[in-house]
């Protein structure tokens, strides 16, 4: 057994409810929360979302209100809405073979969907974690495309599932982006790095306070609580921009979430 399997089947984070279930609706709605969610927030959000929403034909005949409404305070709903969509796409035409073909979804999700609900031993998704564990290894910035063909060599044997989900497990609890703990580091001696490379990207999100998502969240937290809303009471450029975004609707001087 290589030192990032023994790794990660000791230190993995193996009790997250969503690693138990190789359901595609299951890991969607798992990795659709977490591309710009903590983890501990979505550990609360997901089954309540899944009990609410337990597969996608159910997701698609509540209508795209109730996925925002339950979507509650995860932030960025604007993927409610999209989960909204692909649970349509997919009750209407079933999984599509290229998963990419679902709105929402990139090159990251549906590289992790066919890794964890396929076994597909190829499939391979680069998130920031894993993108910066294979460049940290490897001594060196690298496109899309070269980190996908390189993971394979750095957490060689693994392939597939336990792959990914161990790339991504180091790069969040010990390759992290600011304080790597190489000393714990299972690939500290094929690492030509040892900590952070020049040129490293680290982005940092705007403040929260005062700006437009908090805005625009006052809003949907309103409509959420059943309280009757009119356009003239909104913040003009939240409103506008929640309706570009299909998040709420406007019916006779009145905000809703939208039913389609």
């Amino acid at each position: 057994m290589s030192a990032l399997a023994r790794w990660y089947e000791i230190e993995g984070r193996h009790d997250l409810a969503w690693r138990a279930t190789r359901d595609r609706w299951e890991v969607l709605v798992s990795e659709v929360m977490l591309a710009q969610t903590q983890v501990a927030r979505v550990a609360e959000a997901w089954p309540r979302f899944l009990a609410a929403f337990p597969d996608a034909p159910s997701a698609a005949a509540a209508g795209p209100g109730a996925l925002i409404a339950q979507w509650d305070r995860l932030g960025y709903p604007r993927r409610a809405r999209r989960l909204w969509e692909a649970a349509v796409m997919v009750t209407d035409h079933g999984w599509p073979d290229d998963y990419r073909d679902l709105p929402g979804v990139g090159r990251y999700t549906a590289g992790a969907l066919r890794a964890q609900c396929d076994d597909d031993p190829d499939a391979i998704g680069i998130d920031v974690n894993i993108r910066r564990v294979v460049q940290r290894v490897l001594g060196e910035l690298l496109r899309d495309a070269d980190v996908e063909h390189s993971a394979g060599a750095v957490a060689a044997p693994l392939v597939g599932r336990d792959r990914l989900l161990a790339l991504m497990d180091l790069g969040a609890m010990v390759c992290t982006a600011r304080t790597p703990q190489c000393d714990r580091c299972p690939l500290a001696t094929t690492c030509r790095s040892h900590g952070p490379l020049d040129g490293e990207v680290r982005s940092r999100q705007a403040p929260y306070k005062g700006s437009l998502r908090e805005r625009r969240g006052i809003i949907l937290a309103r409509l959420r609580d059943g309280e009757v809303v009119r356009p003239a009471d909104c913040d003009g450029e939240a409103l506008d921009s929640l309706l570009v975004d299909q998040l709420v609707d406007v019916r006779r001087n009145r905000v809703y979430l939208p039913d389609r």
